[in-house]
């Protein structure tokens, strides 16, 4: 193959191994706990992941979008998934079991660059995280997280407009509550750096919040 295109390749490539899985907003796709059999690839829709404390508290820990792997943790021995898999709007999820997964990494070059460059990147992105929540209040994470959803710097686009997410989500996202995130959302817009208008528009000039020490 001189291209590997997961959106249209996967179920040619790996055959009885796959399942497409048309899937309804708020469906558990496995539970935190659950045993890890499979690797997941959206192709339309996105999807949340959480994961609950003993204490019964609820984290939001990554909103997944379009072109996201997901559950490859059963690739590397892991025995339990630590996280809940919810899709957060209608989505067409394809499940590739762990031994056709193995397989295809194995004899698909092509596949097996394009599986590590996502790994890597979400890697780097998953440090960058841990980097924001322990050095960055709430506020600057709160802008963080709306220009990374908004795919700010991408194809150069100034702004761009954030399908409908609840503030309750974003306060878990960036561990606060939701009365904050309401706050800090009224002073982005008294700002000018967020408007609605059939969406959240977020405008590159939320990026001074970052950046401002």
């Amino acid at each position: 193959m001189a291209s590997f295109n997961p959106q249209t390749d996967l179920n040619n490539q790996v055959g009885t191994g796959t399942t497409t899985l048309k899937c309804p907003k708020k469906q558990i796709l496995f539970s935190q706990g659950d045993t890890t059999e499979a690797v997941f690839y959206i192709q339309a829709g996105k999807v949340k992941l959480t994961v609950v404390s003993p204490q019964g508290k609820e984290a939001v820990i990554a909103i997944l979008e379009p072109g996201s792997f997901f559950g490859e943790g059963c690739l590397t021995g892991q025995l339990l998934q630590f996280a809940t898999a919810t899709t957060i709007e209608n989505a067409r999820i394809v499940r590739i079991d762990k031994q056709s997964m193995l397989r295809l990494l194995k004899d698909d070059r092509i596949f097996s660059d394009l599986f590590l460059a996502y790994i890597l990147s979400r890697n780097v992105r998953s440090q960058e995280d841990l980097v924001d929540q322990l050095f960055n209040s709430s506020e600057k994470r709160l802008a963080r997280i709306l220009l990374l959803m908004a795919h700010f710097g991408k194809e150069g686009k100034p702004e761009m407009v954030i399908p409908k997410i609840s503030q309750e989500t974003l306060a878990e996202m960036i561990g606060t509550t939701r009365s904050r995130v309401s706050l800090f959302m009224t002073r982005f817009k008294k700002m000018g750096m967020i408007h609605y208008d059939g969406g959240l528009h977020v405008h590159s000039s939320l990026l001074n919040i970052v950046l401002h020490d």
